[in-house]
């Protein structure tokens, strides 16, 4: 039986960005033309599928990269995983 593979994956970090900046989720939802309950998921982690327009339109409103706001997170190394 194969295991299954560890990839890493990817967060989205928008509200640790609007925290460090100190800007709020209510002028976030204005400058990016987005509804509150899609911003929560964003915020959350809890999106279940990533909108490429809503990504675009929160990093113009931020003036940021889609480094700021996105990461990847590798998988941990488990040393019974090597290849």
């Amino acid at each position: 039986m194969k295991k299954d593979i560890d990839y890493g994956h990817v967060e989205i970090c928008i509200d640790k960005y609007l925290q460090k900046h100190k800007i709020s989720k209510n002028k976030l939802e204005e400058k990016a033309n987005i509804g509150r309950s899609q911003l929560l998921n964003y915020c959350n982690n809890k999106a279940q599928r990533i909108d490429l327009a809503v990504i675009s339109r929160i990093c113009y409103a931020l003036n940021c990269s889609l480094e700021d706001i996105v990461i990847y997170v590798p998988p941990k190394v488990n040393e019974d995983s090597h290849n």
